[in-house]
């Protein structure tokens, strides 16, 4: 099946590809994208309103014209004390922040890459994304500091700065805590500047006040702006290339798709790390002129509060927040009326969840489809005519079709099979991969086709379903979990003779993790209690499984590889009939 989202060649509706008849009204089929670098959105939105706030930090304000200043300030110190040049990938770690706003785009101004990682990552982890991206400077916050020094010292060791992270810019979160609020303030925004005393460790408060200005940007829409990771079936997890231009083309798509204007004001509280949150909740605002509601972490009285007083119109969300949303026992204190839409992606809405949000909002929950590789959404349901537990349709300029993952072939319509997409969103490929970048892309009518790994169909009216997933990946509240990224960590275990990481089935998660493990003979066993602390010490605490078995052996084939599928299969028929005991 073809389905393509490029401007029609025909007048006559009964031509165009079905999804078409149920396009969102007065939007064009085709979108053209600024031929700019993301930096010039910031330019614009505080030429146009200076004095508007941009960002809310619980009460705390900064508007346009200052977050320019300040995101101008700090590309200056970038190049002038932190050695960063053209090209060159900065780490980002910490939660949602006003900082990592400014971050994210005063690593742009300075003409650099922004590699996000979840904040979630342990040291073990964060090791690769080092390594493999050649970072020699990384924002941190002060409490994830921990786990970052470590590798402040072993790029210390390397001798002459030429390897390994060199520099911190550590972000005290209440620096940007500058009005009195009535919110319940998370101890570790509201916690004082505590910061290691040494050289390569910069107070953002320092690096505000040395006033540097930056050299003029030079980099344009075909260079490399943003390498979010992801893993896979196999190996450590990848930095996907993305341009300026892949990054804008979510943004920008999102703001018309939707019809926000400079006067949208957004939750953002969907983790800017993630490509979700990145475009919609900060990037999407920031093209628009809009207003954004910062939450570093989900807090759902916080989250009630900020909808009612600050008039929120948009609410980016998955599941467990939305689940926790209207269960709260006291949400009916709160006035939502403000809201006129709230969607997000990840792990399928359920019905009764979906029915509630109605019953308290009159909204329906739009969903999307999207992953890293392509900074976001390639499919969202039209807003006007949403379809419960649906991907969506595709949006501008993407070519989507399903075809047959063995033979490659286009399946019949109707017929379940693997999506792949062509779009301005699709990045370039991973970084220093090769091998997985051929792997990921195919040709098809002389166009360059990413492969998602996602098995869905498609419905008479243009609308894609997912069915299965080809890749191994465990979608645990959200937050992407890849199995062969848990095994490996898991092996570092001094018991554990083998590992087979599988999803299980769980009523607020969606999905959570498990792990079948053989021990070692002879070494004192420890047992599920012991092993999951051990995991929450060496990987992100999304990452853990929740649930572990010992068994004796794993199932392997012919040439000795674990039968991972015929566990998850036998994890699935146990949970089918759970559900229905």
């Amino acid at each position: 099946m073809n389905v393509v989202a490029d401007p029609a060649s025909t007048a006559s509706t009964s031509a165009l590809p079905a999804h078409f008849r149920h396009w969102p009204p007065a939007q064009p089929r085709h979108l053209t994208l600024p031929r700019t670098h993301l930096f010039h959105n910031v330019e614009v939105s505080a030429a146009r309103f200076p004095d508007k706030p941009f960002i809310v930090f619980y009460d705390s304000l900064l508007t346009y014209a200052d977050f320019r200043a300040q995101a101008e300030r700090l590309a200056g110190w970038l190049q002038r004390e932190g050695g960063v040049r053209p090209g060159d990938r900065v780490l980002l770690d910490a939660q949602n922040s006003p900082q990592w706003v400014l971050a994210f785009y005063a690593i742009l101004r300075a003409d650099a890459v922004v590699v996000p990682v979840n904040p979630m990552n342990r040291c073990d982890e964060l090791r690769h994304y080092v390594a493999d991206a050649g970072t020699r400077i990384a924002f941190v916050a002060q409490d994830l500091l921990a786990e970052v020094l470590p590798l402040l010292d072993e790029g210390a060791a390397t001798g002459d700065g030429s390897e390994g992270l060199q520099r911190i810019v550590a972000i005290t979160y209440s620096d940007h805590l500058t009005a009195a609020t009535d919110l319940t303030v998370p101890p570790f925004i509201a916690a004082p500047r505590n910061l290691p005393q040494r050289p390569d460790v910069t107070a953002w408060a320092d690096a505000m006040a040395a006033g540097h200005q930056p050299d003029p940007y030079r980099a344009g829409p075909n260079d490399l702006a943003v390498m979010p990771y992801t893993s896979g079936t196999t190996g450590q997890p990848k930095g996907c290339m993305h341009t300026h231009r892949s990054v804008m083309s979510t943004a920008v798509g999102g703001v018309h798709w939707f019809g926000r204007t400079q006067d949208w004001v957004a939750l953002s509280v969907l983790p800017f790390f993630h490509v979700t949150g990145m475009s919609g909740g900060m990037n999407g605002p920031i093209y628009a002129g809009g207003s954004i509601v910062l939450l570093p972490r989900w807090d759902r009285d916080a989250a009630a509060q900020c909808i009612q007083r600050y008039r929120v119109m948009t609410w980016q969300a998955i599941s467990t927040m939305v689940i926790d949303f209207v269960n709260h026992p006291r949400i009916g204190d709160h006035d939502l009326s403000s809201l006129v839409g709230i969607r997000g992606g990840g792990a399928a809405m359920p019905a009764a969840i979906c029915a509630k949000l109605k019953a308290l909002t009159g909204l329906d929950f739009v969903e999307g489809y999207g992953m890293s590789e392509t900074m976001a959404a390639t499919h969202i349901n039209p807003p006007q005519r949403p379809k419960p537990q649906c991907l969506g349709v595709p949006v501008y300029d993407v070519d989507a079709r399903i075809i047959d993952p063995v033979t490659l072939t286009e399946v019949a319509p109707g017929e379940p099979g693997e999506i792949v997409v062509h779009a301005p969103q699709v990045m370039q490929g991973y970084w220093r991969a090769p091998q997985a970048t051929a792997e990921a892309f195919l040709e098809i009518d002389g166009r360059r086709f990413l492969r998602t790994g996602d098995l869905a169909r498609v419905d008479e009216d243009g609308y894609f379903f997912m069915t299965d997933r080809l890749k191994r990946m465990i979608n645990a509240s959200g937050f992407k979990v890849w199995p062969a990224e848990v095994e490996a960590l898991l092996y570092h275990h001094p018991a554990i003779q083998e590992a087979c990481v599988i999803g299980a089935r769980d009523e607020r998660r969606g999905e959570t993790v498990k792990a079948l493990v053989v021990l070692k003979a002879g070494v004192e066993p420890p047992d599920a209690e012991a092993l999951m602390r051990w995991c929450h010490d060496h990987m992100a605490a999304y990452k853990v499984p929740r649930i572990v078995e010992f068994v004796t052996a794993l199932p392997k084939s012919g040439s000795g590889k674990v039968m991972w599928r015929e566990l998850q299969e036998q994890q699935a028929r146990r949970d089918a009939e759970a559900a229905g005991a």
